[in-house]
């Protein structure tokens, strides 16, 4: 129920309404942090977890169930992250790299747990640089392919709604948006690869091109929907979570929980450090320690570390064990960690201040925020060229705005912009109408 009826629409919701230059401005820098910094997590806290119980101090693991709890302990979880920060007005560098990060690093963390799991039943052992190599092979392999399905996915819902005019009938139009919002999701999954990516790179391809294809009243529809359907998922994940405190058969270890979060906490202190300032070799606007230790606090685990450990294959006891250590895990990141997130951005002084001088995160962000959808609707192939496609554009951003952007987008005429503008202003006086309340004394004079 988690990973089918609840995650898509959350992640689906987070795409649709995500600043596309933003988060392709920071994808190397995303990448980095989710491939390397989710395994150096894992390596930091199986390890750890192996030789603490091998000297006796915490609960005894064998050196595959160690790596297989550090694995899918370590992927920083998108519910949890996009619940805090929503809440909070985080730095949009801040929001992107974190949000980013633990979109991804779900993918190599699900990577992570079925390749160690796979060495448990299996007699062949691999050195640590094959098993290395073969890891980030398959995540390369799924990363890619997912995301294709979704933009697949993506293509062909904006490719039928511009050549197939449901504005008439506008329940059918967003039962389609809705169908296929949720058709990269299973279909990623049921050839074992990312529903998370597939839907991800779905929700960005359907709000730069589909989007401007729907009837004018359904594109305030599409965006509510979403955005109530993803609130509602939001609120089930965490009742999930806190239903699954009385109704599981619980194994609480002391040592193993208190060793755990300490490692959790060294691997990802050894995760973000190094690598942000790697990244700040090749980055122009730079990742400031403030962020970077924002990034380590905030660093939360959710519902899928949860739903991942349920699905070990391990004898009961160390199942039961290893479930109610992750939970634990879980309520103490989102309750300790997220609920502390707002005092440390105030007391480090990171929180976002929209009084300050705006800085531009996306060389994209100028060039994307012109070309507004409801001038092209309303030009000609002459007139789109001499507005829009500017002579400093280069690489993909000129050829999605000369080449993709026509073709895809649907070419109103001035009937069919009036007309849109009747309903709209039809549907907003009857709105005004019946929200209104009676008239003043003022009102009647006037």
């Amino acid at each position: 129920m988690f990973f089918l009826l609840l995650l898509p629409p959350i992640i689906f919701e987070s795409g649709y309404s995500l600043h596309k230059g933003n988060f392709f401005q920071n994808l190397g820098s995303i990448i980095v942090f989710a491939v390397f910094g989710t395994i150096i997590s894992a390596i930091v806290v199986g390890s750890g977890v192996y030789f603490l119980g091998q000297a006796e101090v915490a609960f005894e693991l064998d050196l595959v169930e160690s790596f297989a709890f550090g694995s899918l302990i370590s992927a920083v979880d998108p519910v949890a992250t996009l619940a805090i920060f929503r809440a909070l007005d985080v730095p949009p560098l801040l929001n992107m790299l974190v949000f980013g990060e633990s979109i991804l690093n779900d993918a190599v963390s699900i990577v992570l747990s079925n390749t160690v799991m796979s060495l448990k039943d299996s007699d062949a052992t691999l050195s640590a640089s094959s098993a290395a190599g073969s890891i980030i092979g398959a995540f390369c392999f799924m990363f890619i392919a997912s995301a294709a399905i979704g933009i697949l996915s993506g293509l062909a819902i904006m490719y039928l709604l511009k050549h197939v005019d449901l504005r008439s009938t506008p329940s059918l139009e967003l039962g389609t948006m809705l169908i296929f919002s949720y058709l990269p999701y299973f279909l990623s999954e049921g050839v074992k690869l990312s529903g998370i990516m597939a839907v991800l790179f779905a929700g960005i391809t359907m709000s730069h091109y589909t989007h401007f294809n729907l009837s004018p009243v359904n594109q305030i529809t599409v965006q509510q929907t979403f955005r109530s359907l993803a609130f509602l998922a939001e609120t089930c994940v965490f009742a999930y979570l806190g239903l699954a405190i009385p109704t599981f058969n619980h194994r609480f270890e002391t040592a193993l929980v208190i060793w755990s979060i300490i490692l959790i906490l060294i691997g990802r202190a050894l995760n973000i450090f190094p690598l942000a300032y790697l990244c700040n070799k090749f980055r122009e606007n730079k990742i400031t320690p403030k962020m970077q230790f924002v990034m380590w606090f905030s660093g939360l685990r959710g519902a899928i570390a949860y739903a991942l450990s349920l699905h070990l294959e391990l004898d009961p006891v160390k199942r039961h064990v290893l479930v109610t250590t992750t939970l634990t895990i879980v309520l103490f990141t989102v309750l300790g960690l997220g609920g502390s997130t707002l005092p440390l951005l105030k007391c480090i002084g990171a929180e976002s201040t929209k009084s300050k001088k705006h800085l531009t995160l996306s060389k994209t962000k100028e060039i994307g925020s012109t070309v507004d959808a409801e001038h092209l609707s309303e030009l000609t192939e002459e007139e789109y060229e001499l507005n829009y496609v500017k002579p400093h554009m280069t690489g993909f951003i000129w050829f999605d705005t000369k080449y993709l952007i026509p073709f895809f987008t649907r070419r109103y005429t001035l009937k069919e912009l009036h007309d849109g503008q009747v309903q709209m202003k039809h549907l907003t006086n009857q709105w005004y109408q019946e929200v209104r309340g009676p008239p003043s004394d003022t009102e009647d004079e006037f």
